[in-house]
């Protein structure tokens, strides 16, 4: 009978080799998959308890007064674990907390099999939104009474392992041989395990579980929709009013609906831009519902014409709600059916022929590799999209599974018995048979630019998050190539030319000019990409711009006529001989192959030769070709490798490129957002995007209170921030961050323009919370993605947040968890970013006022965001304090408030402020 002894420890700091002692135990026995016993006991450290850990665990130098040392329990607690597997969550720092006390009360160390429920989460449960254990035992619906409380850890744990291996036991014969294959290289003990669950598969019966098995893969059959006609026998008003009005249906499917004159006024308003084939800006402030108010329009429409609608967002995220929540909510509440695809780039599709090479490939994988196999080896059986969003992937997985994704796919031939199976290909299916497809910006201008070839055809468009459309729009006609991507595609070439040459005929003398010629183009790139990184350092001493990420810019434009230039241009040259010469191989041996009748060969070189002639492109346009109605610049990381270089163009101006391209190709194109006006015009996006006169814009009002939820707060006393020496200005903030953060016990989100700002703050404010226990949180310096420090801002009491860049925009922190916005700065765009330099400058030439024009109205938009992330609820309450007085005392200061809902505003000193903040709490 197996036995499990599950352990977790709670501690005084992360290291024993730093004196760090362990301060309560919690032990749990699992015997038959039940358990027969547990353990719990306090341990006086010998030390004080530091504050940080009291806050987080709640146990403080009372409570382990009087308590044994771990020297009076070592031989008890050592005894649990005899004949049995050692399981904890992160067991590396139970195990080397636990065998260092061991040692130290004179006892042999436990060297008994390990199960990291970590690791086993991870791989088992592959689609967890997190997997720390309070997210885990939430997502799991465990009860969890006292987090960081060891014996409440060990219980829920405990709950952890037994679901994990009924997971495990649910894995399907292949895919457990396939782990049986990694697990050597796995932290945790699975072998004996999964030896067992083979053995167990040998007598069981086989069963149609929705599994499908092909060349020794497992995965997920395909739900084909069904494919029926709906008829719907109401005109849009009537249903409209049905679905809007206090009893009615949105009212039966959503628990709290509450009507919104705007959103039906929205619905309406879509409806009537869909019938008279009109565009339309719409701007809908928080709390309008402006999803579930355009895809009524839009479904009815589909349905009712039998003409596909696209719906594009910018974030993944509002592709989920929709997706997840509001879709599946007007499919259960409508009086007809609909289908709904949601299709995405290649490069979010996992290949299946590609996954089964690079399970062949283990030795030389290192430990996130294997881990991100296992992983996807388990999600293969559960998902039916293989869109790889849904899997919480380590970092390095992310990179490794771009060689693994559709866009890496050799083949796209429809007689390939992968072709059926590919993931990719059925969600193309699904969004030709779909009334409703979403997509994003990014997919929507790839098509615009492959002349409307990637998505199924469509008249009309509903664009969410349009704000960002024109700089999806300008990437996409524009180029972005780095060292690291032509290094990629090069040595692909060759892994190409080396794998076709073992399988056709082929002279050694050939073999040796290719190997000669690839080496010399590498050598090429390596020399032009470090020569042009030490040009750009070599200019730093002007004053370079730097990036959002500390990276240095520099426009081409200004160095134009420099030597430097002359001589990149001439290596531009070289290289692209080069590159040439590799094409003209590789086609030689795609002559051979088709002599042979080695279609596979033959198409993972036309892929080859496709990736080399992008190169070709991106050169030239950079470096060899000059237009004036572009911006190029050169991006690199002054700290990084010397060919640490990224290369970017962007046309100047959009609007003509979409007007050609895009608006007056559709019948229709709906964009909206909740920022798409400054001071109530849409006249600076209407211009940005080329849009006419005819063009319906329109306004709906948030139905919350601003005047009762909000208090902004502008200080008069702040140090000037221009000027060389920041310091006072940064100083100033970091105390009114933890003045504030005082009064609203810490749930605090602080936004800035700058990392380099939010890394001196943030160094700053830890030095002053020294003896403290607030949470901090930065953006780029605690681990994380967007969403993972997001979820750990709302699971901590007492936490900070410092971001910048994306969470201005799309970070949705409702209720009590954030009571107090800090803008530390206006956000205007830097003076010195390359594409604003260009655009200004053009402004400029044309007489007009690149200021008025251009950077204010992308600051107030982007100020308009930022203060949307305070009130995401009628229920909420907050602070949001400005530190950037120039919204009250300069001429253009109103634009900022004039564009926000009208809201209590103070100015005043600083001690007035927090006075006034203490009192509204």
């Amino acid at each position: 009978m197996e036995k499990f002894v599950v352990v977790d420890l709670e501690t005084t700091g992360h290291a024993p080799s730093n004196g760090d002692k362990i301060i309560e135990v919690g032990i749990v026995v699992i015997q038959g998959r039940v358990i027969t016993d547990q353990f719990q006991t306090m341990l006086d450290p010998g030390m004080p308890i530091p504050p940080f850990i009291s806050q987080l665990t709640g146990i403080t130098d009372e409570d382990v007064a009087g308590a044994p040392q771990f020297e009076d329990v070592a031989e008890e607690v050592s005894a649990f674990f005899k004949d049995s597997y050692v399981v904890a969550h992160n067991a590396n720092f139970d195990l080397r907390f636990l065998n260092s006390a061991l040692e130290v009360a004179g006892l042999s160390p436990i060297q008994r099999p390990v199960l990291d429920t970590v690791e086993l989460a991870r791989i088992l449960l592959p689609t967890a939104p997190s997997y720390k254990l309070s997210v885990l035992s939430e997502h799991l619906s465990f009860e969890h009474d006292q987090p960081h409380r060891a014996l409440s850890d060990t219980l829920v744990t405990a709950e952890l392992l037994l679901s994990l291996l009924e997971e495990l036991g649910k894995l399907p014969y292949e895919t457990i041989s396939h782990l049986l294959t990694l697990e050597r290289s796995l932290k945790s003990d699975l072998r004996s395990l999964l030896e067992y669950r083979l053995e167990e598969l040998a007598f069981e019966d086989i069963q149609d579980d929705g599994l499908e098995v092909y060349r020794g893969l497992a995965f997920r059959k395909v739900h084909e929709e069904d494919d029926t006609v709906s008829v719907i026998n109401q005109s849009f008003g009537e249903m409209a009013d049905q679905l809007y009005q206090k009893d009615g249906w949105l009212s039966e499917g959503m628990k709290g609906y509450e009507p919104r004159k705007s959103q039906l006024e929205m619905s309406e308003q879509i409806f009537d831009v869909f019938q008279s084939n009109r565009h339309a800006l719409l701007e809908a402030e928080t709390g309008t519902g402006k999803s579930l108010a355009y895809l009524l329009p839009a479904v009815y429409t589909a349905v009712k014409e039998k003409k596909r609608i696209v719906i594009s967002t910018h974030l993944t995220q509002l592709q989920a709600q929709l997706m997840d929540k509001e879709i599946p909510l007007l499919q259960r509440i409508l009086p007809f059916s609909f289908n709904v695809a949601l299709l995405k780039g290649k490069q979010h599709y996992l290949s299946l022929s590609r996954f089964e090479s690079e399970l062949q490939q283990t030795a030389n994988d290192n430990y996130d590799i294997v881990l991100t196999k296992a992983i996807l080896l388990v999600w293969l059986t559960m998902t039916e999209t293989g869109d790889i969003d849904e899997v919480n992937l380590p970092s390095s997985g992310k990179r490794f599974f771009l060689h693994m994704s559709a866009d890496a796919e050799d083949t796209q031939d429809p007689f390939s018995p992968w072709f059926s199976r590919s993931f990719y290909q059925r969600a193309k299916k699904a969004a030709w048979q779909a009334d409703i497809i979403v997509t994003n910006h990014a997919l929507l201008c790839s098509d615009m630019q492959e002349e409307y070839q990637l998505l199924p055809s469509y008249q009309r468009v509903i664009i969410d998050e349009a704000h960002h459309f024109e700089a999806t729009a300008a990437k996409h006609f524009g180029l972005a190539l780095d060292y690291v991507s032509i290094h990629h595609m090069l040595s692909h070439a060759n892994k190409v030319y080396e794998k076709a040459t073992d399988e056709l005929p082929n002279s050694q003398a050939e073999m040796l000019i290719w190997q000669s010629l690839w080496d010399q183009t590498k050598e090429e790139a390596d020399e032009m990409f470090r020569y042009i990184h030490d040009f750009v350092l070599s200019q730093h001493k002007k004053k370079l711009g730097t990036n959002d990420i500390g990276r240095l810019q520099l426009r081409l434009e200004d160095v134009r006529e420099s030597k430097q230039v002359l001589v990149i241009a001439e290596m531009s040259n070289r290289l692209l001989f080069g590159v040439r010469d590799c094409i003209h191989h590789l086609l030689q041996l795609t002559k051979a192959a088709d002599k042979h009748g080695d279609k596979k060969i033959a198409d993972s070189i036309r892929n080859a030769v496709d990736q080399l002639q992008t190169i070709i492109d991106a050169i030239e346009r950079m470096f060899l070709i000059y237009d004036d109605e572009e911006v190029k610049w050169i991006e690199v990381d002054m700290y990084g490798a010397r060919n640490a270089v990224y290369l970017y163009s962007e046309p100047l101006d959009i609007a003509d490129l979409l007007l050609e391209h895009f608006f007056s190709e559709k019948k229709s194109v709906v964009l909206t957002s909740a920022t798409l006006t400054m001071k109530q015009s849409f006249a600076f996006i209407q211009e940005q995007l080329g849009l006419d006169e005819h063009t319906v814009t329109r306004r709906f009002d948030s139905p919350y209170s601003y005047q009762e939820q909000v208090q902004l707060l502008v200080p008069n006393d702040f140090p000037d921030v221009r000027g060389k020496d920041n310091y006072p200005f940064i100083y100033a903030v970091c105390e009114a961050i933890l003045s504030l953060a005082a009064i609203t016990d810490g749930r605090m989100l602080v936004l800035f323009t700058s990392y380099d700002m939010l890394k001196k703050a943030h160094g700053l404010v830890k030095e002053l919370t020294e003896d403290q226990d607030y949470t901090l949180i930065a953006q780029g310096i605690t681990s994380g993605s967007r969403d993972r420090l997001k979820k750990n801002f709302q699971s901590n009491k007492k936490a900070i947040l410092f971001g910048t860049s994306s969470f201005w925009e799309g970070v949705d922190i409702p209720g009590e968890d954030l009571s107090c916005l800090v803008i530390v700065r206006l956000p205007f765009q830097p003076p010195d970013h390359p594409i604003y330099e260009a655009k200004a400058a053009k402004l400029k030439a044309e007489g007009k006022n690149a200021f008025m024009e251009l950077a204010l109205p992308n600051a107030v938009i982007r100020f308009k965001q930022g203060f949307g992330r305070l009130i995401r609820s009628s229920s909420d309450r907050g602070i949001v304090f400005v530190c950037d007085d120039r919204m009250m005392r300069t001429k253009y200061g109103n634009y900022f408030t004039a564009s926000i809902p009208d809201v209590p505003t103070h100015y005043k000193n600083t001690a007035e402020l927090l006075e006034l903040a203490e009192d509204w709490l």
